[in-house]
């Protein structure tokens, strides 16, 4: 798999990450290892997790994986704090609260340091340079070797990328910022994705089959087995079967049948492509679903095909985020 650089870092990643939402709910140990395994395998080094994803499960999972499975060196291992399961504060970005969650992951994972490590959301109710200062300890002390943020809006990304570059030495350079970007949730590139390229930072897009309506399953109904049937992830999905949804849907169905592949491999090529992203984070929940995402790798698309996804999957950007003089 091709690797490619994370921002504007040495840090390298396959250009198609591994992620584990599901590892210790949906996800049982047998069905991770054959994932990690073929990940591994087809050439995969960006391991995605939080310490939140099953209540630490998915972390708990992948560290018994580690080693006698997979070589630690093998991969790029990315895991995020800061959500937190109070209903009256989702998020704690506080610094004592984050660097105590950073080493309860470390434990969990059975590893001295993780590769990239993100706060997983912005706390309005921390101080910015407090958050911030926990990224540039847990990279001081070599716990983590690069850091990023994740679901981030654009003002917050720039004055988080800012106040990092304000003190270079001194503070950690954001690396990366995680977000959903699909064809079916484009709001990325309104404000997060021009200041991303503008500071150097890699986009790392989750959900880049959009929840997996994006794979067509769901065109002719919701399939018993699927997360859109489950009671836990059906309201993630829900959001996504709408008509606008149905319509782009169509036309990814409609290339991939002009191009011979599936749907799914049209539109995770669009994003895996697009200016500025490092790797899409695929969730498959088994490896027959992750081996059909790898396939991906031998996959460019048209540019014909490019420019009528990017038509008919167009959001609506008006003013400010275009330039005011041609509205």
């Amino acid at each position: 798999m091709e690797q490619r650089h994370l921002g504007r870092t040495g840090l390298r990643v396959s250009r198609i990450g591994l992620g584990t939402l599901t590892w210790g709910r949906d996800t049982d140990e047998h069905d991770a290892a054959d994932l990690l395994k073929a990940f591994w395998e087809a050439g995969g080094t960006l391991v995605d997790t939080a310490d939140v994803y099953g209540d630490g499960e998915a972390e708990y999972l992948l560290g018994q994986l580690i080693e006698g499975l997979v070589p630690r060196r093998d991969l790029v291992i990315s895991t995020k704090a800061g959500s937190v399961p109070d209903p009256d504060r989702r998020f704690d970005g506080s610094r004592g609260h984050l660097l105590a969650a950073l080493d309860a992951s470390l434990a969990r994972l059975g590893t001295d340091y993780v590769d990239l490590w993100h706060i997983h959301a912005f706390d309005p109710f921390t101080p910015l340079e407090e958050t911030l200062q926990a990224l540039d300890l847990a990279v001081s002390s070599g716990r983590a070797r690069y850091a990023g943020v994740s679901n981030y809006c654009g003002w917050q990304l720039a004055k988080a990328a800012t106040w990092q570059l304000a003190a270079p030495g001194t503070r950690t350079r954001l690396a990366s910022t995680q977000l959903e970007y699909s064809l079916l949730q484009r709001g990325v590139e309104r404000e997060v994705l021009p200041a991303a390229l503008d500071l150097g930072i890699g986009l790392l897009p989750s959900s880049p089959l959009g929840r997996g309506v994006l794979t067509g399953k769901y065109r002719h109904g919701t399939p018993a087995d699927s997360r859109g049937a489950s009671e836990h992830m059906g309201l993630f999905v829900a959001p996504y079967l709408d008509e606008t949804a149905t319509r782009i849907v169509d036309a990814v169905t409609i290339a991939a049948d002009g191009l011979a592949v599936t749907p799914l491999q049209v539109a995770l090529a669009w994003v895996r492509d697009r200016p500025g992203v490092a790797a899409p984070i695929v969730g498959a929940r088994n490896a027959q679903q992750l081996t059909a995402a790898l396939s991906v790798e031998a996959l460019s698309l048209p540019d014909e095909i490019c420019r009528a996804l990017d038509d008919v999957s167009a959001p609506l950007h008006r003013y400010p985020d275009h330039d005011w003089s041609t509205l």
